[in-house]
């Protein structure tokens, strides 16, 4: 069964077929309020390094820089690792956790090795066949850069509009048979965040994905999602918050995602 990101887009290899969204998609993004924080991409430098793992490493970094452990912070790529050792006998789990035990803070080495934990990511949320060798992701000066600062605009993020209650939400007794699998990236008190670290704001795909979450953690055990009454994305790139209320959208569209899209 697929996870919310690929219910969403589709996997064709395997059979499973994306949403089609209404015209303008379940939620448009025209939405959402959109409220800049300071300097954006103006201050973000060029680099050819990849855009996935500098927002994988840029969400796992914040989490860490909040309090986690790295084990913690890093668990979905641990999970990665463990998966990829099992399926080869790489010894991945040996270095992963070694990685780990190199970040420290924000300094160079340690975003290095978030960036090559993070390249573990994709063996455990897509599969092997997406996974370069970690020892190779090397990040250039302008990406460790760009990552030290979106996670510092991380942190000043979550000083106004945190404290964060739960990070990497699961939704246990949400799943259903259609969708299986998902995880979110921030719960504050009243709002369920995802990060983006996109050139763009975010899309019609981006906004189902966080009600999709939303629905999900209301339908879950975890107690945090009761007071939970919108949607959010920071994008630390563009240095923008955008959120809405879940209570603006038309209750014939939540009754749409929850019975064709999520399957409740």
């Amino acid at each position: 069964m697929p996870s919310v990101t690929q219910r969403i887009n589709g996997v064709p290899s395997a059979g499973i077929k994306g949403v089609k969204q209404p015209r303008g998609g379940y939620v448009p993004p025209k939405m959402l309020t959109a409220t800049p924080l300071g300097m954006g991409e103006e201050e973000i430098e060029d680099t050819d390094f990849s855009p996935a793992l500098t927002g994988v490493a840029v969400d796992y970094l914040t989490r860490f820089m909040l309090g986690a452990n790295p084990q913690d912070a890093f668990h979905i790529s641990l999970m990665g690792a463990k998966k990829l050792e099992d399926a080869t006998g790489i010894p991945a789990v040996e270095q992963a956790l070694g990685y780990c035990s190199e970040i420290t803070g924000l300094d160079v080495l340690s975003i290095k090795r978030a960036c090559q934990l993070s390249g573990y990511d994709v063996c455990f949320r897509a599969g092997l066949m997406g996974y370069k060798p970690a020892e190779s992701i090397d990040p250039d000066g302008a990406a460790i850069s760009n990552i030290r600062l979106m996670v510092e605009r991380s942190l000043k993020f979550f000083e106004e509009y945190g404290p964060v209650v739960l990070d990497a939400p699961t939704f246990e007794g949400g799943y259903t048979e259609i969708v299986s699998a998902g995880d979110g990236d921030f719960l504050t008190e009243d709002t369920l965040w995802d990060f983006k670290v996109s050139k763009k704001p975010p899309t019609n795909k981006h906004t189902l994905q966080a009600l999709m979450y939303f629905l999900m953690g209301k339908h879950s055990i975890h107690d945090e999602f009761d007071s939970v009454e919108n949607i959010g994305f920071y994008n630390p790139r563009l240095n923008t918050v955008y959120r809405m209320a879940v209570s603006d959208i038309a209750p014939e569209v939540i009754e749409e995602v929850e019975s064709e899209v999520i399957g409740y």
